[in-house]
């Protein structure tokens, strides 16, 4: 689809070129002909006129007694004809030239259509595959309890138990995709205005202290205050998938430091734990939707769509978000964000 549509482009590239060169040639050309046409006739009256005078009629008054001869009338014409045929070869170097080049442009001018057309499959793809699951389980389970003769009051309660759950897992799954909808509106229409760092960051940790009790967790956070330009919901938003993150896996009554430093009109916010860490190759998959690595997969329940939110959270405040981790030794992510100015 994209190689016909590149082509396609191209194509209207090559038009759009050669018009232009077209009609510069063509306006050249006449411009150049008229000139040899008015050299032309001045030359065909000097050589009457020299004609003439060869005969006793006419005495030309100088200066037509000129070193220069005038070039004649055959050797204007075959100018004139070279003239089209170097205009002719000119505007063909132009039209393979324009080819390849229209071709380079019209590849990089869709390259990022294509690749949110490729992003847009693969979302649906993992989507499509992490929705089907939860689906498929209720429905193993319900067409397995028809089966049975006689169902008892508890193996009822426990088939409703069980679907509650992946009920609520197909909740959550919703709620994230429909947060990643909003979260690309935001990006698009950014609402920024002053708010408190250690207000957001504070906001963030009650969030996720009952989480932090029941594992245990010690939270330390030094945090500088400081005014930032942001969106305080979503900026709250973003240090609470970060915490809860940082708490999931990180193993009971393990420590977790989150710290600020400031350099010029910049904030470093740092969410250190001790955690169970990122292999190498994982790492510059993990801010993509849906991804997760195995070992993270076989320990903490999720979809992998809580780095992904954050990543367009902090994009959408001009700021960058990166990680440093090692696997049995925990992770530090480090958001930087711009500071409000005075």
């Amino acid at each position: 689809m994209f190689q016909s549509a590149r082509l396609k482009l191209t194509l209207w590239y090559l038009v759009f070129i050669m018009s232009i060169s077209g009609l510069f040639s063509l306006a050249f050309y006449n411009a150049s002909t008229r000139e040899i046409r008015r050299i032309v006739i001045r030359t065909q009256s000097l050589q009457s006129l020299e004609q003439q005078e060869e005969g006793g009629f006419f005495f030309l008054p100088p200066p037509h007694n000129l070193i220069f001869r005038p070039p004649s009338t055959k050797e204007l014409q075959a100018t004139e004809k070279r003239l089209k045929v170097i205009l002719v070869a000119i505007n063909g170097i132009i039209f393979l030239m324009a080819g390849g080049a229209g071709y380079f442009l019209a590849g990089r001018t869709l390259r990022p259509i294509r690749l949110m057309v490729e992003e847009q499959n693969q979302f649906i793809s993992n989507a499509s595959h992490e929705l089907r699951t939860p689906i498929a389980t209720m429905r193993a389970e319900m067409e397995g309890s028809l089966l049975e003769k006689n169902i008892t009051d508890q193996h009822a309660r426990e088939l409703i138990k069980s679907n509650l759950e992946e009920l609520s897992s197909l909740q959550n799954l919703s709620n994230s995709l429909l947060r990643l909808t909003t979260t690309h509106t935001f990006v698009e229409q950014p609402s920024l205005d002053i708010v408190s760092l250690s207000e957001v960051i504070k906001t963030a940790y009650k969030k996720v202290l009952p989480l932090a009790k029941k594992r245990r967790i010690c939270v330390r956070l030094t945090v500088k205050d400081g005014r930032i330009n942001g969106d305080r919901k979503t900026l709250v938003e973003l240090f609470v998938i970060l915490f809860d993150n940082a708490i999931k896996y990180s193993p009971e009554a393990a420590a977790i430091s989150v710290a600020s430093e400031y350099h010029h009109n910049r904030v470093k916010i740092s969410v250190k734990d001790q955690g169970i860490g990122i292999a190498a190759a994982d790492l510059p998959h993990i801010f993509e939707r849906f991804y997760r690595a195995d070992k993270s997969r076989s320990k903490v329940d999720g979809y992998g769509l809580g780095l992904a939110i954050a990543k367009k959270i902090v994009q959408a405040h001009l700021g960058s978000i990166s990680v440093i981790s090692q696997p049995k030794k925990g992770s530090a992510f480090t958001v930087e964000l711009p500071v409000a100015s005075a």
